[in-house]
């Protein structure tokens, strides 16, 4: 598709004015209309509750529920109530969907995710949806806070997330009822009033079409059955048209065949004569928006599903959010076309849309050209996360100068952009790769995906910090490389779940997964992993204090290495074994172990590493009670540090013979070795002071 086969499509004028039940951004002001709806819902926050009246303290907050079908505007109420009342919750206002825009029910281990994070508590990866619920409740018991959760399947996906607080207000939205959750009365929405249906009219097409021509827009409204969704999108119509009349909309939808019934119908409708009213080039790209991830697509997004330039996919984003057919999620700064730009304008598909939208794609285009549409787009993520985690790079590295030859519009301006951008579009990006492993046709693009979005998450913030993302997007690639039998892939996405359990404290579920892992490495013919997981095994062990079994996993991957030359980490694993030894007691073995660790070092020629093992050696040398030898190795061991300019580790050392002269009844040489240490440690760490809790030489070794 070319940029001139977009132009033929005329850019909408955005309406002026607000816009009932078109469901506005999260603290837009755009609405009028629902006057009584309003009205009770604030009465039946100040109502007295079951609970009260039976002489019982309110054990959780207030729900008030909005019941109505998608398109009623229920979303707009919603966050109108929650702008009036907001005052009197000075910790703010949560939001959550709980509904994917294709009606699918979010998990509530994600919505509680989200949620922890607005309030900026730390998650753990991996934990349970009732470990992050209780975790939310707790936080929440201290707060008040005005918590809007949309879009609600059931009373079980709510109830979870209720606050454990009588000064919160929850406010939810859903098609019915929510059975289950006691003293909740539901306030029901239908159409709007002729008045507000009007009003929302002249909001797009102006006040004097509608003043000139009453009756037709009276008309036009009941032809809309008075439902927001529909009027938003005659409205739009009607703008993008100033001369057309009212009375011709209305005319017009008056004469499509009546094959659907009621205001569901009345949707369909206008939505079938407004897309129907599109360009060629633009009815497809507006059919291909049910493919983006979570509804949610930007330039970029819709670029790729088209195939056409950034900027021509922009300016149609814009003509349909004027038209109606989109949301607005933020507001872009005007004048920034072209470039991997963070401020480049995010869109939502209306969720009482998709459905339509996914009807036509499955008539219209053949099942190869989607599946192409997706691959172009799962494609330009993959560029753009490349592109995200490259500019993080020094300059003069392989990866600028990769990104150099890059198009500008993958590209980023600086490190503080690309940060903006992978923030901004995380929720659509962890979708992007949720749809892709669960459709299960572009697993090779999927794989590529998180791969990209992993390492450009550990770029920005760090494992530490990405960890709970990170966690779902291993189990992702878990479930693809089960799939598609890749047993090296499964084996490493075990690993890094291990990993990640074993950080969090959960070390029996990382033995457990440590184990899997080992089993599948070794069916993959996998040395690398398999090495790996026999050490971690070990690890587990350690952490859980299972000293023998511990030195004997190590023991295994020794083993290993060995066979395959690797002097670095054999070495690595000596100190292991010792240092398992060591806390069980068996000074013996830790020694003989040490001093393997040692020659391996030597042998291998790192300086810093053979200096550490010589303390190790002292320090167990101490635990057995052969301070002679302690103190020879321990002056060796300075000797090494000297050379490798490790003086925290000099320091220490320093320190372990004062102990050692002290303990062999030379104070005066203790003295002077505990001065050097204090004045080495006083240029490292200035207004510090130096003692022996500062420079213990510690013999675990660091978790897997």
């Amino acid at each position: 598709m070319t940029d001139q086969a977009l132009d033929t499509h005329t850019a909408s004028p955005v309406p002026e004015g607000p816009v009932p039940g078109a469901e506005p951004r999260p603290g837009s002001s755009g609405f009028f209309g629902r006057e009584r709806e309003l009205k009770e819902l604030r009465a039946d926050i100040a109502r007295t509750g079951l609970d009260t009246l039976t002489g019982r303290k309110q054990p959780r907050a207030r729900v008030l529920l909005i019941a109505g079908r998608p398109g009623s505007g229920r979303t707009a109420l919603a966050e109108e109530l929650a702008r009036q009342v907001e005052g009197g919750y000075p910790d703010g206002v949560l939001r959550a969907r709980l509904t994917d825009p294709g009606g699918a029910r979010v998990p509530t281990e994600r919505t509680a995710r989200e949620l922890l994070d607005a309030l900026d508590i730390p998650v753990t990866p991996g934990a349970t949806d009732e470990d992050l619920t209780d975790e939310l409740r707790g936080t929440l018991s201290v707060r008040r806070v005005l918590l809007l959760l949309d879009g609600a399947v059931d009373a079980e996906q709510v109830d979870p997330l209720l606050p454990d607080a009588s000064d919160c207000l929850v406010v939810a939205t859903a098609e019915g009822p929510l059975t289950g959750i006691p003293d909740v009365r539901p306030c029901t929405l239908g159409g709007l009033d002729a008045a507000s249906a009007r009003a929302l009219l002249s909001g797009f097409a102006g006040s004097v079409r509608i003043t000139c021509d009453p009756r037709a827009a009276e008309d036009l409204a009941e032809q809309c059955a008075h439902r927001p969704a529909a009027l938003v999108l005659a409205g739009g119509w009607l703008a993008a048209r100033p001369k057309a009349s009212v009375a011709e909309l209305a005319k017009q939808l008056h004469d499509l065949p009546d094959d659907t019934a009621g205001a569901r119908g009345s949707l369909e409708r206008i939505f079938r004569f407004v897309y129907e009213s599109l360009p060629r080039p633009a009815a497809r790209i507006l059919r291909l928006l049910a493919l983006a991830p979570a509804g949610i697509a930007d330039p970029h997004t819709a670029s790729a599903l088209a195939g056409c330039s950034v900027s021509a996919a922009r300016g149609t984003l814009d003509d349909f959010a004027a038209l109606g057919l989109l949301h607005s999620l933020d507001a872009p700064r005007p004048g920034r076309h072209g470039g991997a730009d963070p401020e480049l304008p995010q869109y939502e598909v209306p969720g009482c849309l998709l459905p339509m939208l996914r009807t036509l794609t499955e008539a219209a285009d053949r099942p190869a050209e989607l599946q192409l549409a997706r691959a172009r787009m799962l494609e330009r993520t993959v560029r753009l996360l490349q592109s995200c985690r490259a500019v993080t790079e020094p300059e003069g590295s392989a990866a600028r100068k990769r990104l150099a030859g890059l198009p500008r519009s993958l590209r980023f301006a600086n490190t503080t952009a690309a940060a903006q951008w992978l923030s901004g579009r995380q929720p659509a990006l962890l979708a992007s790769a949720r749809l892709a492993v669960a459709e299960g046709e572009l697993d090779t693009l999927a794989r590529r995906l998180m791969a990209a979005l992993t390492r450009a998450l550990v770029a920005h913030r760090g494992t530490e910090a990405a960890a709970p993302e990170l966690y779902g997007i291993h189990q992702l690639v878990l479930d693809v490389a089960t799939r598609r039998d890749l047993r090296r892939e499964q084996a490493a996405a075990l690993l890094n779940l291990a990993d990640l359990d074993a950080a969090t404290g959960r070390t029996q579920q990382a033995l457990a997964r440590y184990r899997e892992a080992l089993d599948v490495a070794r069916t993959a013919n996998d040395p690398y992993a398999t090495g790996r997981a026999m050490e971690s095994v070990g690890g587990a062990y350690q952490e859980l204090g299972d000293w023998q079994r511990a030195a004997d996993w190590f023991g295994r991957a020794l083993g290993a290495r060995l066979a395959r030359g690797e002097r670095l980490d054999a070495a690595r694993l000596y100190g292991r074994i010792a240092a398992a030894h060591t806390y069980a007691g068996r000074y013996g073995e830790a020694l003989r172990n040490w001093r393997s660790a040692v020659a391996g070092y030597r042998k291998a020629g790192d300086v810093p590493s053979h200096a550490r093992a010589l303390s190790e050696l002292a320090r167990v040398q101490e635990y057995a009670g052969r301070p002679e030898e302690s103190l020879h190795t321990c002056r060796e061991a300075v000797e090494w540090a000297r050379q490798a300019r490790d003086v925290r580790l000099l320091a220490a050392l320093q320190l372990r013979l004062a102990d050692t002269l002290d303990r062999l009844g030379d104070p005066a040489a203790a003295g002077l070795h505990r001065g050097t240490a204090e004045r080495m440690l006083g240029r490292e760490l200035p207004g510090d002071e130096a003692g022996p809790s500062t420079c213990e030489i510690r013999g675990a070794p660091s978790r897997d």
